[in-house]
């Protein structure tokens, strides 16, 4: 199945991994179902956020309790690859849980999404919606 994207996230994923360089960017993709509706921006606590991330482990916190209060779902994550391709890297395969969530990558220009499936990341298709 397809993932939708509002417009606004797409808009607000290319700003994060604009002013965050030279550096990675990261946060949460929010929604329900197949429509990620929001992104969260995260702080990247990395030791070496020039080429990897970690999302600010009390944004992951809050963001799953206002999850199990009701609020939007995080189906995933996002972050930038400020000199490479918009696809995992080996360090990407490495750190991946294996768990099915969705991870969107910024890099070179393009945006792609991938499901964390073992053994590999798989792509996923989406398209962009205004609602």
């Amino acid at each position: 199945m397809e993932t939708r994207v509002t417009s606004e996230v797409i808009r607000s994923l290319e700003e994060a991994a604009r002013r965050a360089l030279p550096q990675e960017a990261c946060g949460i993709l929010l929604g329900e179902g197949c429509a990620i509706t929001r992104f969260d921006e995260a702080r990247n606590v990395h030791p070496s956020p020039q080429t990897h991330f970690e999302i600010d482990p009390q944004t992951l916190i809050d963001t799953h309790r206002k999850a199990r209060d009701g609020g939007l779902q995080i189906l995933g994550y996002f972050h930038s690859h400020p000199k490479g391709p918009a696809a995992p890297s080996q360090t990407d395969q490495k750190s991946a849980a294996g768990d099915g969530m969705l991870w969107a990558i910024w890099g070179e220009g393009a945006l792609t999404f991938w499901r964390d499936e073992p053994p590999a990341f798989r792509e996923v298709s989406y398209f962009c919606t205004d609602s």
